[in-house]
Parts: structure tokens; sequence; C-alpha cells
């Protein structure tokens, strides 16, 4: 009996499925409906609109037509209204029959000859009729009363801008005030305008255009006679427009349209009389489109019927689907939390873990920490620059095998992107197993890499942090394992090192300092000092280097070396150095001649818009860049880019002396001393302050600066302290010295002192 109740239940289901699936075929059939109705209807639509948006265009078309033919029928007369010759005989026609038959002559019978006018007028600004001819013969000027409104309309008309026939390069004063339109030459130009006017019930083109001088505009000093002529519509403009517009059947009616599928345009005169319509029998795409379309609607109806008949199909496929779908489901629950790369957990799976980890061991569930190891590839950017990303992304992969491969199979290991993976691992021993986890990762990259025929040594540096001991926050954990991995790239990368909280304290004063240095900046709280650049043979200053100071109100004088490196870290390097450069600029721009040396940030140089910024300062200070040598490392020259060398070069262009600055202490190559001629060498002070008991140091001292001199470069001397060291530093052929044994650093006005100093006992020695 106790089946009975699950067979009737397994029924009830089946039927409910069942009737779940009708009602989707019914739902999918009357859907299939609706939207064949809709895409009818659309369709239907679809075309009207096109139909209308052609008709539009036709009529659009059609006027601009006629106006342009308005135009050119002035544009046609140009040769007289555009005439010295025609306003001297206007001027005198009135009292001279020999002017007025010349009139007649050029005016009624050329219009005629040449341009078919039924009536042509000469008239006055004011519309006071002048002359006319009918048929190219004189007739009585009083012909013009029935038009003069008209005319006066298309006179004002002609005022308007742009109405003018050339291109108009200002305007002149009238003697009676008027303003007029003249061209380049300052001759000026013919307005005009155009309309339609009725005369003897049929419309006709009526132009009119101001009569002006084309060679002496002197003649031209008031309110000028306008040429107005009338031309039929037809049959001559409108066998043009039929035969151009492909529009064979356009004509005159007093009626817009005589059947629903005409198209036409209203007819008016200037001031707004309605003179008939221009109808014809427009182009029709809509048959077209619908013919061409019929195939697409056979399909679509093709579509809806195999649609109904693979209905039954689709149904019974459904669940095989949201099989698939499932499985596609879990797939993407996969992607989003592994790295696609390497196959390893990414960041969000990694804090879920870390979480979870975390809570057993606070809550008791889980006995010791978790231990959080942060690792980074060490100049993994050096291999995808050298030998290419797709070697950088074989290296990642390797690393991430190796990973798992050599560390214990219960520590979780994630990759967070680029050259960073993290490790997690939970077990008893605290500091001690700390030490185990960094001695284990460093021991996974022991052996090279074998990369497309390339052998690579690999180092990682890592920093450790483990909780709840340290923080029982993940987001906090994980941020002091990556402290500890600063601290382990700053102690010389390949090791690794555990989080302390004296590292959090440094980190914590870096970001002081950053917020600091900010204020400083904005305040102007810096300084600039200036140490003297001496001569060696004579004890002359030749120089001075501007050295930049801080000296805080509450920690007190902040050394360079500290803050510098904050600075372009914290993205404030090319705000300070520019700081710098317009300080410095500014202070020595009137100071007695000496060189002054400024030292540029790698930052600076590479920033895009550098050479440009120097410019903007130059202009602005009046410094002559020719006394100002910029310093750079040699760690500028590591990167040998086109850009680099150009905008050394560009500076050097400017007047600017490139000095190579603390040479010998990095990456000395002799390699980039012949792309780039440098005006002088700055010897490191680690070699002037072992010069008196390293044999080694004097002998690498002498061979810099006969180097420096076969490239006919100065050799500077950096940090010269005694009285010895100057001779050795002369003696191995450096020119300048630079240390305390000369002079310490000093405040820009004791340079100057000491510059103007020097400057007068110069004057009294040539005296």
């Amino acid at each position: 009996m106790g089946l009975v109740p699950a067979r009737r239940s397994d029924a009830e289901r089946q039927i409910a499925s069942g009737l779940r699936t009708g009602w989707v075929a019914l739902a999918t059939f009357l859907g299939l409906i609706a939207l064949s109705a809709a895409l009818v209807v659309a369709f239907e639509h679809a075309i009207a609109v096109a139909e209308d948006l052609s008709h539009e265009d036709e009529r659009l078309l059609v006027s601009r037509f006629l106006a342009r033919t308005m135009e050119s029928e002035v544009s046609a007369q140009i040769g007289l209204i555009n005439w010295d010759e025609t306003i001297a005989h206007i001027d005198a026609a009135p009292h001279s029959p020999r002017d007025m038959a010349w009139l007649d002559r050029e005016f009624g019978s050329y219009a005629w000859l040449m341009f078919k006018t039924d009536h042509a007028f000469l008239v006055r600004a004011d519309g006071t009729p002048l002359r006319g001819w009918a048929l190219g013969a004189p007739v009585d000027a009083a012909q013009i009363a029935p038009l003069r409104a008209t005319i006066a309309a298309l006179i004002a008309t002609s005022m308007r801008p742009g109405m003018t026939l050339g291109n108009e390069a200002g305007q002149i004063r009238l003697a009676d005030g008027a303003r007029w339109p003249v061209d380049r030459s300052g001759m000026p130009l013919p307005r005009w305008a155009g309309g339609l006017v009725r005369v003897g019930g049929n419309p006709e083109i009526i132009t009119t255009g101001s009569v002006v001088p084309d060679k002496v505009a002197g003649l031209f000093t008031h309110a000028p006679v306008y040429f107005v002529t009338l031309r039929p519509l037809a049959p001559l403009a409108l066998g043009r427009m039929r035969r151009d517009l492909l529009l064979p059947d356009l004509g005159v009616t007093a009626r817009p349209a005589r059947t629903a599928l005409d198209n036409a345009i209203p007819l008016a005169a200037p001031d707004g009389t309605a003179l008939g319509w221009l109808r014809w029998t427009p182009k029709s795409p809509g048959p077209i489109k619908l013919q061409r379309a019929a195939p697409m609607l056979w399909g679509w109806m093709l579509l809806f019927a195999g649609v109904l008949i693979g209905g039954s199909v689709v149904l019974r496929r459904s669940w095989r689907i949201a099989r698939e779908l499932l499985a596609s489901e879990a797939q993407a629950r996969h992607n989003a939390l592994h790295d696609a790369m390497s196959g390893l957990p990414n960041r969000v799976h990694y804090m879920q873990r870390l979480r979870q980890d975390l809570a057993a061991c606070i809550g008791g569930q889980a006995r010791g920490d978790v231990f959080v190891g942060y690792i980074d590839l060490d100049a993994f950017k050096v291999i995808n620059d050298t030998l290419g990303h797709h070697v950088g992304d074989e290296v990642v992969r390797q690393v991430a095998l190796r990973l798992r491969r050599k560390l214990p199979a219960g520590d979780f290991i994630a990759r967070f992107g680029g050259d960073e993976f993290v490790v997690l691992r939970r077990a008893e021993g605290g500091r001690a197993m700390a030490d185990q986890l960094g001695r284990q990762i460093m021991a996974v990259l022991d052996e090279p890499f074998t990369i497309s025929g390339s052998v690579i040594d690999m180092t990682c540096s890592c920093g450790i942090s483990w909780g709840p001991a340290q923080s029982e926050d993940p987001g906090e954990l994980l941020r002091r394992a990556d402290i500890a991995l600063y601290r382990a790239k700053q102690r010389g990368r390949a090791r690794y090192r555990c989080f302390t909280r004296d590292m959090d304290a440094s980190v914590k004063l870096r970001l002081e300092l950053e917020m600091e240095l900010r204020r400083a900046i904005a305040r102007d709280e810096l300084t600039i000092a200036y140490q003297p650049i001496v001569s060696l043979g004579t004890g002359e200053i030749q120089g001075v280097e501007a050295l930049l100071r801080w000296h805080h109100p509450e920690r007190g004088a902040i050394r360079p070396d500290l803050f510098v490196p904050i600075a372009e870290k914290g993205g404030l390097m090319i705000v300070l150095g520019n700081w710098i450069l317009r300080a410095v600029f500014g202070a020595c721009r009137d100071w007695p001649s000496c060189d002054i040396s400024v030292n540029l940030s790698p930052l600076q140089i590479m920033a895009g818009d550098f050479v440009a910024t120097m410019a903007a300062i130059v202009k602005e200070t009046g410094i002559d860049p020719w006394r100002v040598v910029l310093e750079v490392t040699e760690g500028v020259m590591l990167d040998r880019s086109d850009h680099v060398l150009a905008t050394l070069r560009e500076l050097n262009r400017m007047g600017f002396r490139i000095a190579l600055d603390d040479f010998g202490k990095g990456y000395s190559s002799l390699s980039y001393l012949r792309l780039f001629q440098f005006e002088r060498i700055k010897i490191d002070r680690a070699f002037v302050s072992n010069i008196e008991t390293d044999a080694d140091a004097n002998a690498i001292l002498c061979t810099i600066a006969s180097l420096g001199h076969s490239l006919r470069m100065k050799v500077v001397a950096e940090g010269v302290e005694t009285e010895t060291q100057r001779r050795l530093v002369q003696a191995a052929g450096c020119e300048l010295g630079q240390g305390y044994l000369f002079w310490k650093p000093m405040s820009a006005d004791a340079m100057r002192a000491l510059l103007d100093a020097q400057s007068d006992r110069r004057v009294l020695k040539l005296a």
C-alpha cells in the first residue's frame, strides 16, 4: 500500500510536466504568430517610411534645382551687371539719348537675344523704373507697376547675407551710409535675388541683380541700379529639370496632384501669392523592395512551418539542453574562480579559501595558523621585453606547475595575475613554519627553465605572514605578506622575509612622508642649495650644482636619498622635477657667468611632454639654456629606446649641455657613451673616497679620466674632501672637482655673493 502514494505522486509529476510542456508549446506557437504579424506590419511600415523619405528627397531636390536655376540666370548676366561702362551709361542715360540707346542695345536687345527674356527692366534701389524692354524692344517703363511690389521684395531679399555673386571678404560704406560687400581686391560684389511671378496667367522666373563696377571701385558711391529680367518657367527651365533630375513628366499644374501617388511642390511669388504647383510622378522604391524581399518573406513562412514541425523535437531535446546548461554553469563557476593561463585558483577563490581557513582557526575548528606566502618573480619584465611575451607566458605556466609539484599537496596555490603567486598553508609551528615555507618556496626555482631552446635562470622574492597570530582579517593578512615581499625586494631579491611590526611602521612612515612631501611641494616649503664646482688647476669656481633640500618642521632635515625615491614611487617626480627646474632657473638667471648643473630623474626624461615642458620653463624664467648642464644617471641610458636618445638630442639642440652623473657606480658601459656625445662625465664619489688607500680605485679613476679625454668630454671628480685627494684626482686627469674640501652646499644668496666676489677679483686682475 505504501507504493500507491508514490506512484500517484510520480504520475502527478508527469502530468504536471506534460501540462507545462503543452503550455510551453502553445506559448511558442502564439509567440511565433505574433512575431510573424509584427514582422509583416514592420515591413509595411518600413516600405511606407522609405516611400515618404524618397518623396521628400525629390521635393528637396526640385526646390534646390529651381533655386540654382535662378542663381544661374543672374550669374549669366555678370558681363552686364558687373561692368564699369554700364554705370557710366546708366548715370548719363536720363539726359542723353545716346546713352539710352546704348542701354537699349546692351541690355534690351542683348538680354532678349542671349537669355530669351520676355521682359527686362532697369530700376533704382527705391523701385523707380529707369528703362524697360519687351522681347528686346523698349517699352514704357510704367509697365513695371504691377511688378513693383515683387521687385521691391526681391531687392530686400538681395540685401541678406550670402546673396552675392562671389566670395565676400569685407564691406564698404557708401555715401548714403549703406554697407556693401566687397571681394579681396576691394571691388563691390553684385547682389542678387530670384523668385517666381505670374505674367499673363503663366508663372515666370524673375531675377534681379545689382549693377556694380568691375575695375574702378570709385564709380560705386551710392545705392546701385538693379537689372530685372523675366523668363517663362516653361519650357526651358522645366526641360532642364526633366532632363537633369530624371523626372520626364514634370510640369506646372493648378492643383497639387492628380492622384495620391503624385508628388509636387508649391510655387509662390516673393510676396507669398500662390502661383500653382510643380507636379511629377515620383520614383517608388517600395514595390522594388517588396519584390526583392519576397524571397525572405517566403523563407520566413517556410521557417515558421519548420519551427512548428520541429517543435516536438526541440521539446524532447530540452532535457539534454538543461543538462548541458548545468555543465556549462559548472564550467563558468570554475572559470570565474580560476586563472585561465596557469589553471590555478584566482584572487577571488583564494580570498574565499583564506576567509574559510582563518575562520576555522579563530573558531577552534582547526588547530595551528594560516600562513600566507606572497610570491613575485624577479626580473620577469626583462624576460618579457627580451625574449617575448610568449616566453613569459610559458614561464608563468611552468612556475605554476612546479609550485603544485614541489609544495605539499595540502597547500592552496593561486595566481593573482602577471608574475604574482600566493600560497596558503594551514599548519602549526608559528615562525618556524613560516621559515620552512619560505625555504620551500625558494627551492622551487633552484633549477633553471628550458623554454623555446633558451635556458632561463629564475629567482623569486617572497613575503610571509600568518594569522590569526598577526591578524584575524584576511585582507590585512594579505597586505602584511605584501609588505614583507616589498622588504624582500628592497634587500636584494631572491629571498623571503617574514612580516614583522617594524615593517608596517616603515611602510606607514613612507606613506606619511609621501603625503607630507605633496604638501611641501604645494606650499613651496622645499629649498635649493648650491655647491660650487671648481677648477682643480686654478681653484676658481667654474659652475655650481643645484641640490634639493627638505627641512621638515617636525622631523628636521630629511635626506634626498630618502624622500626622492618616495617621490618616484608616489608619482611626484614629474611635479617635483619641474618645481626644481623653475626654482633653479629663476634664481640663477642673472648670476655671473658660470655653469648651472641640475639633476634630472629618469621619469622626467621618459615623460612624453618633457621637451615641451623644458621649452615652457625656459621661456617663463628667461634663462640661457647654454648655461645649464643637465645631469642624467647611467640608469637612464639602460633604456636605449629611440625616445630617450631623441629627448637628449632635442635638449642638446635647444642649447642644454648633458652630463653623465655617477659614472662607474652602476651599469657603466662604453656603448652608450658612443650613442650620445655627453659634455662631461662625473666620477662617482666612491672612487674618490678610496683613492688614497686603494690602488684599484686610483687605476679606475685614471682609466675613466683617460676615457673622457679621448671622447672629448670634461671629467669631474665628486666628493673631494682632502688635499691629497685633490692632488690625486688632478694627477689622474680630472679638470674639475667638487666636495667639502672646496665648498659645502650653501644658499642662493651666499652662492651669489661668492660668485660676485670672484668676478670682482677677476676684474682687479685684469686692471
